[in-house]
């Protein structure tokens, strides 16, 4: 028997909505008790079911809830919107060996508007952005057949991620595979109804999704672990 999640209550709903409208401190610290009871234990074990799940397909990634899952704390040191609190909870799934948001890794999240899911490469870093349009460069045909995978689409829409306006330096301008070697990060993002969030297919329409994109992220994370295995000696010395 496969793992299982009974979906969030109306209560979580509810708190996120209610947050939106009251989004400060005071308010938040009343209630409190709701969300680690309504939201933050029912996401912790949300995530060790997918965890269950994903063992069979990425086990790499295979992340604890202690790890995965984000802070309700919003850091509002650089931002303008200086609302204490996110409206939405998160967890990522990432190889522990690469890092997070920097290599391939899978991500999704749950609120009162939306579920929403990703996966990719998120924020790169620049050697890990060069390795990586090498990368693809050298196996632009295989990349390109793994991105446009009807199913993944279907599922997923299209790969997106900025890019730039003109061929990196370096890289030849006339390449075939220059649509995905402009990218500066390259990432799945698609939002589904709301009411998903506390329907027992939640577990199923996440595992789905990641199980389609697992291949591209795996593709992404080929070239930064061999650079990984090359740079080791160099790193921690031959034994």
């Amino acid at each position: 028997m496969g793992a299982s999640f009974p979906g969030f209550s109306k209560e979580a709903v509810k708190f996120f909505r209610d947050l939106e409208k009251n989004n400060n401190r005071d308010w938040f610290e009343a209630r409190k008790p709701v969300y680690l009871e309504q939201v933050k234990a029912p996401m912790e074990a949300l995530v060790t079911s997918l965890g269950a799940e994903m063992i069979k397909f990425a086990p790499n990634e295979v992340t604890t809830p202690q790890k995965a899952i984000y802070r309700i704390y919003r850091d509002t040191r650089f931002s303008s919107d200086k609302t204490p609190y996110k409206t939405h909870v998160g967890a990522s799934f990432f190889r522990h060996d690469l890092g997070r948001h920097i290599a391939g890794g899978y991500y999704f999240e749950v609120s009162h508007k939306h579920v929403g899911l990703a996966g990719g490469v998120y924020m790169p870093t620049p050697d890990n952005l060069r390795i990586l349009r090498a990368h693809i460069m050298e196996n632009h045909a295989r990349f390109g057949k793994l991105v446009r995978e009807k199913k993944l689409v279907s599922a997923m829409g299209e790969l997106q991620g900025e890019k730039l306006s003109r061929p990196p330096k370096g890289f030849p301008c006339e390449h075939p595979g220059m649509e995905w070697i402009k990218f500066k990060a390259w990432y799945y993002w698609k939002e589904l109804a709301a009411d998903l969030m506390t329907s027992p297919q939640l577990l199923k329409e996440i595992v789905t999704r990641f199980k389609l994109m697992q291949p591209v992220i795996a593709f992404l994370n080929e070239p930064l672990l061999a650079d990984k295995k090359r740079r080791a000696p160099l790193e921690t010395g031959w034994v």
